[in-house]
């Protein structure tokens, strides 16, 4: 405001306005009085004299006060009013004005100086920017000592790697292996210029102009590092080839991925291409012990890397996705879903995509391309001498464990690999001979495929022992040698386990019970009958199975179904034909179980199978009756462990085969049990007092043992294509299997073969061989162990169906083994059914005949391995994730029969 329109001074008398201004500037200090407090023109205008108020006065007059205010730089209001900057600051609150001076004078302007409110707290452009320079400054000083700290791997160094040591459960070494150095370095000269444009065709196809690393798949490796998760590779070539040459630290870090980068920056500036190249293909894994290209060659197809053909060399880069998956061969040890059929497929997928890829980057020929259409033929794995027998099968048993519990163990495949692990098993040594003497002995005595090639080829036995106690599995029989035959029959083999499965479905019944008929659906669920081994069932031969509520149970054709007993034999006297549970297992009565489960409920019998540990991967479908005859395929070391928990009184425990794991720094991994309540012991010791009964005097008594009480059950499916025997004494539990499945891989559409004939014998039944064989092993097994009882069951349920006439016995006397079929079960066309009054019967009416009627089989997916609590899974799906089926097709009385 210009000085002429200044507002003229105020009367300086005593008035009272002046009175109150000089009150309200005295108490308030918020607005400074422009001149003296005294009022008078001297006051104002002196010459600076202190006033009556004792207080000196600041300038001369008005013109000197100008002067100053102009000097100060500030407004000529501002001059002309000093106290305008301290009401601000007070304003502002105490303290203020001194905060803004002070912050002037810092390096860092924040809070911001002359800023207020939310504005003193927003970084200026200057501060912003500092600061981004400073981060990055740093970083690149970072990189640059990073940079200068790391080396060039050398190739040569490599090719060291350590041994595994595995031990038997006693301490005792087993076997050394895995650290075989397999791998002869080559010059790039000496790769085909296919193998080269494969890999880069699938892996990098910038490979030739990027400057070695992707800063995604850093960024990505770290984020799932964060996560928690198995950090990933490197995604370029270079920065795989960097991740296999740098076995000084396999940890798998932040710091470790950052020493990855930086090495693989300086590799890709200081080293050429074709070096990297051929470093990276002599130092990849391609499965089967092979590193290496050349070492791959050699295991894969028996040649020299540089007789490679386009088809081969696209073959081998998908070995690099992972040979677990890939290789032809299979891998069911490591991964149920990883069969030689679901791996061929994903092989010939990747190989085609490969072959494609390289033709689409001008590296191949269409007319060369066209040329391979199929799986090269593959050599059979060469496994190391030290791996035959039996200890193949136990290191790939162990091996499996570890990987498909990789985050309760530590190990993952790399560093199982790379070896340096000292593995303590769960395998005793002498039992795991006696079993393979006990099958041995068998099959020399009665199995001889020159003498009976039609009947007596591709017989496979299966075993395993595990402790009731603890789960841990102390001995398997895998097959004749893991050298030659691959396949580890104590594992998933997909073979059906027949009448084995009915103590699951008496397990059940005596711990959920039965569904009142007269119930609706939802009401039955919930209102169940216990069951009593007491309890009655139809022994009916060609029995028409019934829903819980008394209709007859047709399948999705609108078809019946008839349920036949082994032999075509009906139990119990008529007119009714009733036979209690405890008899119906002992003489494997099929009719009589199938329509118990019918009334339980196959829901609830497949909840007790996987109570007792079978996993459900190895059930079928409960869309069947014939669900209850074991038309699923569990592994036999599953078997084991399942009829375990009974003898263990209903504590189960998920099998296991590796104890402790230890490398150079001390405790990896060591088990700790976990056992669980499957079933109360009243459930668990009455199934056990029932299939006592089947070894006392049933169709297991050549199973009996010397002193010792036995349970345990046989087991024979439809069309005689697999025979079991699983049984237990309190401290040991076994399961041995046999059937016929072609051992050679080139047979396409391999099935499980009839047994009827084999070993000179009408047909094979769980009693005749394989309970054999469980006897044999047995004896020698429980050699110093003390003698046990089983506990006496408490009386457990209701009896169901009781009858006012005496308990009736079988009609026959032979068991299953003695009276076998000697043709395959008649087909749906041997029958033609016919509806008739008995429809109306009820549901436990059982002295209602019934006639007519069909069936169909039902279905299953595949198994899975034992001692294997959790599998991976591959990317794959459907068909190609492994799975093993083996479905009860049509056919009116299909279903395992014994």
């Amino acid at each position: 405001m210009s000085e002429h329109r200044r507002k003229p001074p105020q009367p300086q008398g005593g008035g009272r306005a002046a009175a109150r201004r000089g009150q309200s500037g005295a108490s308030s200090g918020r607005r400074a009085a422009p001149r003296g407090a005294t009022g008078s023109p001297s006051d104002a205008y002196g010459s600076g004299s202190a006033g009556p108020g004792g207080e000196e006065r600041p300038y001369g007059g008005r013109a000197e006060a100008r002067r100053a205010a102009q000097r100060s730089g500030g407004s000529r209001r501002r001059a002309a009013d000093p106290g305008r900057g301290s009401r601000r600051a007070d304003a502002a609150g105490p303290g203020r004005g001194r905060t803004a001076a002070s912050d002037q004078k810092r390096i860092i302007d924040y809070p911001r100086a002359g800023k207020y409110g939310w504005r003193r707290w927003v970084p200026s452009w200057k501060l912003v920017s500092g600061l981004c320079l400073g981060f990055f400054g740093s970083m690149v000083a970072v990189a640059g000592i990073g940079y200068a700290m790391v080396g060039v791997p050398n190739v040569a160094d490599t090719a060291t790697a350590q041994n595994n040591v595995y031990y038997w459960s006693d301490g005792s070494e087993m076997v050394s292996t895995g650290g075989e150095t397999n791998r002869q370095i080559v010059n790039l000269a000496q790769i085909p210029r296919e193998m080269q444009y494969a890999v880069i065709s699938q892996e990098n196809k910038t490979f030739k102009t990027d400057s070695g690393i992707d800063p995604k798949g850093i960024a990505r490796a770290v984020f799932n590092m964060a996560r928690g998760g198995e950090t990933q590779g490197g995604s370029t070539i270079t920065q795989q080839y960097v991740k296999n040459a740098m076995l000084d630290d396999q940890s798998q870090t932040v710091s470790r991925k950052f020493k990855e980068l930086f090495v693989s920056i300086k590799v890709g500036t200081s080293v050429s291409k074709d070096e990297i190249m051929a470093g990276y293909l002599n130092t990849a894994y391609y499965g089967r012990s092979a590193f290496g290209i050349q070492a791959a060659a050699r295991a894969y197809f028996n040649k020299d890397a540089i007789q490679l053909n386009a088809g081969e060399c696209a073959f081998l880069a998908a070995m690099l996705k992972g040979a677990t998956y890939y290789d032809p061969a299979g891998a069911t040890s490591i991964d149920s879903a990883a069969t030689p059929e679901a791996n061929k497929k994903r092989a010939l997928r990747q190989m085609q995509d490969t072959l494609d890829k390289m033709v689409e980057y001008g590296h191949l020929s269409a007319t060369e391309r066209a040329k391979y259409t199929d799986l090269p033929k593959v050599e059979n794995p060469r496994a190391n001498r030290a791996l035959s027998g039996q200890i193949g099968y136990l290191v790939d048993l162990a091996n499996g464990y570890l990987l498909n519990n990789s985050e309760k163990t530590g190990v993952t495949e790399r560093k199982l690999r790379e070896g340096g692990l000292s593995i303590k098993t769960t395998f005793n040594k002498e039992k795991v001979a006696e079993l393979e003497k006990a099958v041995k002995k068998v099959q020399k005595a009665n199995i001889d495929p020159k003498k009976r090639p039609e009947t007596d080829t591709h017989v496979q036995f299966g075993g395993a022992s595990v402790d009731p106690e603890s789960g841990a599995i102390v001995a398997i029989y895998g097959g004749e040698d893991a050298t030659k035959h691959f396949t580890n029959n104590a594992n998933e083999t997909g073979a059906q386990v027949g009448s084995t499965f009915k103590p699951f479905v008496l397990a059940a019944a005596m711990k959920w019970g039965v569904r009142d008929p007269d119930l609706g659906p939802t009401q039955a669920q919930d209102e169940r009958t216990v069951v009593s081994p007491k309890s009655l069932y139809s022994g009916k031969n060609k029995l028409k199975i019934k829903n819980y509520d008394g209709s007859v149970w047709h399948n999705d054709k609108d078809e019946e179904w008839l349920q036949v007993n082994d032999g075509d034999e009906t139990y119990g006297d008529a007119p009714n034909y009733q036979i209690d549970l405890r008899e119906a297992m002992q003489f494997s009565v099929n009719s009589a179980y199938v329509q118990l489960g019918m009334d339980v409920g196959l829901d609830k019998v497949k909840e007790a199978a996987i109570d007792a540990g079978v996993l459900e991967g190895s059930l079928a479908g409960i869309d069947y009756p014939s669900f209850s005859l074991g038309i699923s395929d569990p592994s036999a070391i599953r078997m084991a462990g399942s009829y375990a928990t009974f003898a263990a009184s209903g504590k189960q425990n998920d099998p296991y085969s590796v104890q402790k794991v230890t490398d150079k720094d001390g405790t990896l991994y060591e088990h700790e049990g976990r056992a669980k309540q499957a079933f109360s012991a009243k459930v668990a010791d009455n199934v056990t007092d029932v299939l006592k009964t089947v070894v006392e005097d049933g169709t297991g008594t050549n199973a009996q043992l010397t002193g010792r009480e036995v349970a345990g059950k046989t087991g024979t499916t439809d069309g005689n294509k697999s025979a079991w025997f699983v049984g237990y004494t309190p401290q040991l539990s076994t399961a041995i299997s046999m059937f016929r499945y072609p051992d050679d891989e080139n047979i396409k559409n391999r099935t499980f073969l009839e047994m009827y004939g084999t070993g000179d014998q009408k047909s094979i039944h769980g009693a005749s061989f394989p309970a054999e064989i469980w006897h044999d092993y047995m004896e020698q097994a429980m050699k110093g162990m003390p003698v046990k009882d089983f506990p006496e069951p408490e009386p457990i349920g209701e009896v169901i169906n009781e009858a006012p006439s005496p308990t009736p016995t079988p009609t026959v006397t032979e068991t299953e083994e003695e009276s076998p079929s000697p043709t395959p079960t008649p087909t749906q066309s041997e029958v033609t059914p016919s509806p008739s009054a008995s429809d109306t019967c009820g549901a436990f009416e059982w002295n209602c005949e019934d006639t007519g009627g069909t069936d169909t089989g039902g279905t299953d997916t595949g198994g899975t391995d034992g001692g294997v609590t959790t599998s991976p899974v591959p990317t794959e799906t459907g068909d190609e994730n492994g799975n093993n089926g083996n479905g009860n097709g049509g056919g009116l009385f299909a279903g395992p029969t014994g």
